[in-house]
């Protein structure tokens, strides 16, 4: 199929999106951009989420992982089943009971002003990183399987992706997002269970035969039993336990949507439900990677270099031309929730715990929106030279490396929740932040000293690191504490 009808049919995707975006935003206020006005309905939410949760990165790197790590992932994914749980009703009763807008004020009306804009800044940091690599993923392979042969280049291509999720949020903020991550989940999920059926019906396996396939190459192995290993299936569902915790939990992009549900209830009801349609989600990505190296190594085909490459190799080169539009439009759907819903929460985050235009007296509604729009606007350019960053370093592999960046940004915000949650301590806040740069700095020194001189012998440090850095910085405010009543 040409470039161009391609394009028309992503054209055509992009115009649903806005006239969604128009419908859900008339009369949007401020309130509205920044939490829905707490109107929105937690099926909707939930549904949404998944798309937010499952970005271009799990769309591809998921199934391309599955000849080497096998099914152990799901490990991670049980871990993240137990932190939603955690999150529902620990986290969520006290976001409500405060009636956080930024989920951040929590740790100024905990600690003070110190901790409450280290916390705001290291999400900022990790926000940024973790929704531009997820975008530079997709963006290039648009670029690469589609975009190329129109000879367009890859800032353009960039550039007007991200004017068109300006373009259907500068004005609704949450209350359109809730509506479009909900569009866009269903095509990622449609385009996900069409590949497996079609990939599957192409093999001629029923889903025995299928399951038998898995089991002679091992692919559905879910337990890894070696302790020494990264993968250990104990450090993988604790520190995807952990991982959910802080990066859903802690993270002002997932927890502004749940708060924007009408009260606590539904907001939990949206939290488990959720959990549970994750759980499948995931373990249909799984399967699909089987699938696509059964159907490699029955047509004799060629594995690409890269993993992350093996589902867009195939389904644009070798799908019917009906299953190649489904992934692209997938592909977009994956990536559009997690980034126009980071671009709306670091947008709110900038606006209420840095530049706390709420609290400003001598700003009218009319000069904060005017503000809002702007850091909106800076928010997309810092995104977009994210983005050509990491295609002039052109390595797809950095990736992987980048994301391991999240285990040390949300460590810290990991160990100011826990400690103010669970001690009565009051710390002296000025050094909140000596605290918080002192935690992930220690632990990036232990991982790079055992990889290099193996303290702990063969022992890999995985996921486990997340909660190193959370206890490490909850003994680094415990030092700096002392005894007061907490909220």
């Amino acid at each position: 199929m040409s470039a161009s009808l391609f394009l028309l049919f992503i054209l055509i995707y992009f115009v649903g999106l806005y006239a969604v975006a128009w419908y859900t935003s008339r009369g949007a206020s401020e309130h509205s951009f920044f939490i829905g006005a707490r109107q929105s309905n937690w099926m909707i939410v939930a549904y949404g989420m998944i798309g937010t949760s499952l970005s271009g990165v799990t769309f591809m790197s998921v199934p391309g992982k599955v000849e080497a790590a096998h099914f152990t992932y799901f490990g991670v994914v049980i871990g993240y089943f137990i932190g939603y749980f955690a999150v529902a009703y620990i986290l969520l009763p006290l976001y409500y009971r405060l009636q956080l807008t930024s989920i951040y004020n929590y740790l100024l009306q905990r600690f003070g002003n110190t901790s409450y804009k280290t916390g705001s800044l290291f999400f900022i940091v990790s926000r940024t990183m973790g929704a531009t690599i997820r975008m530079y993923l997709v963006i290039n392979v648009l670029q690469l399987f589609i975009l190329d042969a129109w000879h367009i280049p890859f800032a353009a291509t960039t550039a007007v992706i991200l004017l068109m999720i300006w373009l259907y949020t500068f004005k609704g903020g949450v209350k359109t997002i809730v509506w479009t991550d909900m569009l866009q989940t269903t095509f990622m999920l449609l385009a996900l269970f069409i590949c497996v059926f079609y990939i599957k019906a192409d093999l001629a396996f029923d889903w025995n035969g299928v399951w038998q396939n898995f089991t002679s190459k091992n692919y559905n192995e879910i337990l890894n039993t070696d302790y020494n290993s990264a993968g250990f299936f104990m450090k993988q569902i604790l520190g995807g336990a952990f991982v959910t915790i802080a990066m859903t939990g802690l993270d002002q992009e997932m927890m502004q949507k749940n708060i924007s549900c009408k009260n606590l209830g539904d907001s939990q009801k949206n939290m488990i439900s959720f959990s549970f349609i994750l759980l499948l989600v995931n373990f249909v990505f799984l399967i699909l990677g089987g699938l696509l190296y059964l159907y490699v190594e029955a047509h004799h085909l060629v594995k690409p270099a890269l993993t992350d490459n093996l589902f867009p190799t195939i389904a644009l080169n070798y799908l019917p031309p009906i299953v190649s539009i489904l992934f692209i439009i997938g592909l977009i759907s994956a990536l559009f929730p997690s980034a126009d819903g980071a671009i709306t929460a670091l947008t709110t985050s900038v606006c209420i715990d840095v530049l706390q235009i709420d609290k400003n007296e001598n700003l009218d509604d009319v000069r904060k929106k005017l503000i809002r729009k702007g850091v909106q606007l800076v928010i997309i350019f810092a995104f977009l030279l994210c983005i050509l960053y990491f295609k002039w370093l052109n390595q797809l592999a950095v990736i992987d490396t980048l994301l391991k960046i999240a285990s040390y940004t949300y460590g810290p915000l990991l160990g100011l929740y826990a400690f103010g949650l669970f001690t009565k301590k009051q710390i002296t806040d000025k050094y909140a932040w000596i605290v918080c740069l002192a935690a992930p700095t220690l632990c990036y020194c232990l991982n790079d000293y055992q990889q290099k001189n193996h303290l702990l012998g063969s022992y890999q440090i995985g996921l486990e690191l997340l909660i190193i850095n959370g206890m490490l910085t909850y003994c680094g405010l415990w030092l700096i504490s002392k005894k007061k009543a907490a909220l």
